[in-house]
């Protein structure tokens, strides 16, 4: 990648966001791999960039990330969640499930709450 910067790499993140919120996530994908090449430890471009995969229905990508950002970070209920929503979104319910619930553990959201069913036998 040709003269990047700090800034540089902070402009493609933002840019990146943007697509996202614009529902392009292939746009986003393009800007975020020069930026985690230069910071594969930047957890949040590695957020963005599995939820750009999860956008662009390239659910096995998505779950890899997602599982590398949860090895970094076990308790980031987010990440959990949407590690639930692909597995889930991909018919793997079990697995999903246990996602769900820890996210909700983690983080009570009610959003969380609810996807966990802890109301319904495991």
């Amino acid at each position: 990648m040709p003269n990047t910067s700090p800034e540089t790499n902070v402009i493609a993140y933002r840019a990146a966001e943007q697509l996202l919120d614009a529902r392009d996530p292939r746009g986003a994908l393009k800007l975020l791999d020069p930026v985690i090449s230069a910071h594969p430890e930047n957890t949040a471009a590695r957020l963005l960039r599995a939820r750009a995969f999860f956008l662009a229905a390239q659910l096995r990508a998505a779950e890899q990330e997602f599982q590398l950002i949860i090895e970094r970070e076990p308790d980031n209920a987010f990440a959990h969640f949407a590690l639930a929503r692909t597995l889930q979104r991909a018919n793997r319910n079990d697995e999903a499930l246990g996602h769900f619930r820890l996210a909700a553990a983690l983080d009570p959201r009610p959003d969380y709450l609810a996807a966990a069913r802890f109301d319904q036998a495991p």
